[in-house]
């Protein structure tokens, strides 16, 4: 999930070309086209829904842990309020000092409003509200197709300001009008999703729910890729100059593909689960993946780091003229990186940084002690 994460992210660091749909650059050419083809199919649009289904699904885990111990569905649900409002304080930091494009606050903002439903909500309310988040979604996304106005050379202007004040300044707007609530908004109906599914212990218990999971992944990733094919065409311009109605039609069908391929992938992994089991257990490479997953935020936000030490102007300014094969290659490196980091913290016993302090913000000291003894 991470590595698409940071696939998905990292074109918005390149500059100083003309951008178009999706804020992709308009100039794609040779290898570019071929990266642009892949990456709208397989990542752009689908990366935050999987974060966002396996969101609802890890609060439905979180609050069957405090009922466990005897903590009241009230309680439970202010529990998962309080630690929504934190991951909004961390997320405002992160867009502020980092990467405008935070996605903690929006999830966070998330927790806070849907945290009765996610708790307390009936099956039939949770798929509703996954049902109005596609469409809603599908809406929206709709005018994604749309080619950005005149010869702007980037989404977030704060990529290109050489002082860094001034992009600092630049980053708390961008952060509070498109990485708050414009990242939010499109996903809701993922998280209701994901706590649908926790419910029913799907990636829990994968082997009970093989075949179910074969259709989802089938089916869902297959979606992704045809759902996302004309607007990926537009955007490698393979489909040049097409009619306003395809390209608003590409974008809700996009929007589709994203929901279906975040499904898909989540499903995939719960097969990957039982093939592990399988041969016995994880080997090195799903230990790996294992340590960087128990570290996710951590290694969230050391993704940003990366790629804000290397890419903007105020930095040392690599995304300027990068061409998109370029970029992806820096974000498969900084995700390996940040991998092998994670298992050297998992081999001498260290938690996550940003793990432990979102505990201690939403448990206290001696209550996130305690859960963190009981959840390792």
């Amino acid at each position: 999930m991470l590595l698409l994460i940071a696939l998905a992210n990292v074109h918005l660091y390149v500059y100083g070309h003309p951008i178009g749909i999706r804020a992709y650059p308009r100039d794609v050419d040779g290898p570019d086209q071929v990266v642009a083809l892949l990456q709208v199919m397989l990542v752009d649009g689908r990366a935050y829904p999987l974060f966002a289904l396996l969101f609802g699904y890890g609060i439905v885990q979180l609050a069957w842990r405090r009922s466990a111990v005897g903590l009241p569905a009230p309680a439970v649900t202010r529990l998962v309020r309080r630690r929504g409002a934190w991951m909004i304080v961390i997320g405002l930091a992160h867009g502020v000092l980092l990467w405008s494009g935070d996605i903690i606050g929006a999830y966070g903002l998330l927790a806070v409003l849907m945290a009765g439903l996610l708790v307390r909500g009936t099956d039939l309310s949770l798929l509703v509200t996954a049902t109005v988040g596609v469409v809603l979604a599908s809406m929206v996304y709709a005018l994604t197709g749309l080619t950005m106005p005149g010869e702007q050379q980037v989404l977030l202007q704060s990529m290109t300001m050489e002082d860094p004040g001034n992009a600092l300044i630049s980053r708390a707007v961008e952060w509070a009008s498109f990485g708050f609530l414009t990242q939010a908004f499109p996903v809701f109906g993922a998280v209701a999703l994901g706590a649908w599914a926790a419910r029913r212990r799907l990636l829990d218990e994968p082997e009970r729910h093989r075949p179910l999971l074969v259709r989802v992944a089938v089916c869902g990733i297959g979606a992704a890729i045809l759902l996302g094919l004309p607007l990926a065409l537009m955007i490698a311009q393979l489909w040049t100059a097409p009619p306003l109605v395809a390209v608003l039609l590409a974008g809700a069908l996009h929007a589709l593909g994203g929901y279906a391929g975040g499904a898909g992938y989540a499903a995939a992994f719960g097969l990957l689960a039982i093939r592990v089991a399988q041969r016995g257990g994880p080997g090195p490479v799903t230990h790996a993946l294992q340590a960087c997953g128990q570290r996710s935020l951590s290694c969230y936000l050391a993704q940003s780091v990366a790629f804000v030490a290397l890419l903007p102007a105020w930095t040392l300014g690599l995304g300027d003229d990068a061409q998109l094969w370029q970029a992806a290659l820096v974000a498969a490196g900084a995700w390996l990186v940040i991998l092998l980091v994670a298992v050297a913290s998992d081999r001498a016993g260290y938690r996550g940084p940003a793990e432990i302090l979102l505990r201690r913000l939403t448990y206290g000291p001696r209550r996130s002690h305690a859960d963190l003894t009981a959840h390792t």
